[in-house]
């Protein structure tokens, strides 16, 4: 979904959970590559941001009214 979504990862992240700011993943998140951002969010599903929604071809993450409206309906 990451790939398809052509979203930065670092907007895959709860950045208003607990667990990101215990973590300190601020910095963290400007400076890792990928492959290592992708196995700290598969760690701990509280650090993924919440709702994502895919429809096999549209990633979106988040709630932004207009953006679900203009990608998945």
């Amino acid at each position: 979904m990451y790939e398809l979504s052509g979203y930065e990862l670092k907007k895959f992240f709860n950045t208003s959970g607990v667990k990101y700011r215990e973590l300190g993943l601020k910095d963290v998140v400007k400076t890792e590559n990928d492959d290592k951002l992708l196995d700290i969010l598969s760690s701990d599903g509280m650090l993924i941001k919440r709702p994502i929604a895919f429809d096999g071809k549209h990633v979106v993450v988040g709630f932004k009214e207009e953006e679900w409206k203009e990608k998945l309906l």
